[in-house]
């Protein structure tokens, strides 16, 4: 599951031949042209390749797609609401610099220590919550302007100063 990360859902359908809505969180406008694959989740950590016949803007953060073998609006409702994944290569290609999504698989350092690898982003109004596995436990570290210290994306790292006694709520 590593080698996957998770850019979206499936919102809805669109038209009578089976396009479908993305909905994603790349920080750009993206057709995802020069991609071949997306994978979609049928159920828990089990995704299914899609290939991209077609892609087309349209918004910020939603893309028509025409995806092989869904031809009808019906086989279309099929994949509503569920996640989207891409694999990291395909990912890196068309994710947003500057986007909170970008900081996927990019080391968390506290205070100049290694606490984890960031495996999914949670963006929320005030704050984007990055979910790490810090001394095997699940653990959201928030990132914003009091715990931010900077972005390293040459080196994908986020660092981070942390309230004493935060990762201790999570061991």
């Amino acid at each position: 599951m590593n080698d996957y990360f998770n850019i979206g859902k499936i919102a809805g359908s669109h038209g009578l031949t089976g396009e479908v809505v993305l909905e994603h969180a790349l920080g750009k406008r993206s057709d995802l042209k020069g991609l071949q694959t997306i994978f979609i989740e049928e159920r828990k950590d089990s995704f299914i390749p899609y290939f991209i016949e077609t892609g087309k803007v349209k918004n910020e953060t939603e893309t028509y797609l025409k995806l092989e073998g869904i031809n009808t609006k019906e086989s279309a409702r099929r994949i509503n609401q569920r996640n989207v994944w891409l694999l990291k290569a395909d990912f890196d290609k068309v994710v947003g610099k500057a986007s909170a999504i970008s900081m996927l698989g990019y080391k968390m350092i506290n205070d100049g220590e290694h606490i984890g690898d960031v495996t999914e982003v949670i963006e929320q109004p005030m704050q984007v919550l990055c979910k790490i596995i810090y001394k095997g436990n699940e653990a959201l570290i928030p990132i914003h302007q009091d715990t931010l210290r900077k972005i390293d994306q040459k080196k994908k790292e986020v660092h981070v100063s942390l309230p004493e006694g935060l990762l201790e709520l999570y061991m």
